[in-house]
């Protein structure tokens, strides 16, 4: 008996702590939400949606949770409302003991701006078209020309994906320019001349060529010398003077 003694106060202590925190829990729950505290992780490096967008998306679609009761709050359906807004990329909705709800967002991140027939729009790292926002512009390399969304969500996005990924490139290419043909033309930051690319097929390559061409060539003939520097043609740089 004095050896089970111990095990059995052991057990009636466990008992006791985990009915007092259903207990705690449940009464929790019979309280009303006090607040809501909105945390945007990558607020520092862009502002694609705000604290005062948020509380002003939940009461527009009547989810404000404040002085609703904790168990009432459906904390799903603010993370899908949160979610359909646009510029999130994803987000993390819950109740705190000390009855707020917390809301986590990160934003989507684009990587190229798009100005075509139907107006202008971001498309970010997923490949997924954005709405540009009037409070913050992205500094990016920026597509005009003939672009259908489909050409510009898939192939043309490809490319931008290379470039963002690539320091050199996202720092020299200016401006793309998509024909109606498809082919692509490319503006540099640096530099008195365009790069013809052609087709995107086997870009990478097209890309790689240009790269010894800018740390072989340039240096010996200067940045002015041509007017035209053309990728098109496979394992050919065909440059036209001024």
């Amino acid at each position: 008996m004095k050896k089970l003694l111990p095990v059995i106060v052991a057990v009636v202590f466990v008992c006791y702590i985990v009915f007092s925190i259903l207990l705690v829990n449940e009464k929790g729950m019979d309280a009303v939400c006090r607040g809501v505290t909105v945390e945007i992780k990558d607020s520092a490096d862009r502002n694609f949606i705000t604290h005062r967008d948020v509380i002003r998306l939940l009461r527009s679609s009547d989810l404000y949770p404040v002085d609703t009761p904790l168990r009432a709050i459906n904390t799903a359906r603010i993370e899908r409302r949160i979610l359909e807004s646009g510029p999130v990329e994803r987000t993390k909705v819950y109740k705190t003991p000390s009855g707020m709800v917390h809301i986590e967002i990160t934003q989507k991140t684009p990587i190229l701006r798009v100005f075509a027939d139907g107006g202008s729009y971001y498309v970010d790292e997923q490949g997924h078209a954005m709405a540009v926002s009037s409070r913050y512009a992205a500094y990016l390399p920026v597509a005009c020309g003939k672009i259908e969304k489909t050409f510009a969500t898939t192939d043309l996005y490809k490319f931008a994906v290379f470039l963002h990924k690539h320091d050199f490139w996202n720092n020299q290419i200016e401006q793309i320019f998509v024909y109606p043909n498809k082919e692509i033309e490319l503006i540099p930051r640096v530099g008195d001349f365009r790069i013809f690319l052609g087709s995107l097929d086997g870009f990478e390559e097209k890309m790689d060529h240009l790269q010894l061409f800018y740390e072989q060539a340039i240096p010996k003939v200067g940045w002015d010398k041509y007017e035209m520097i053309n990728l098109k043609y496979k394992n050919q740089i065909v440059c036209t003077k001024k």
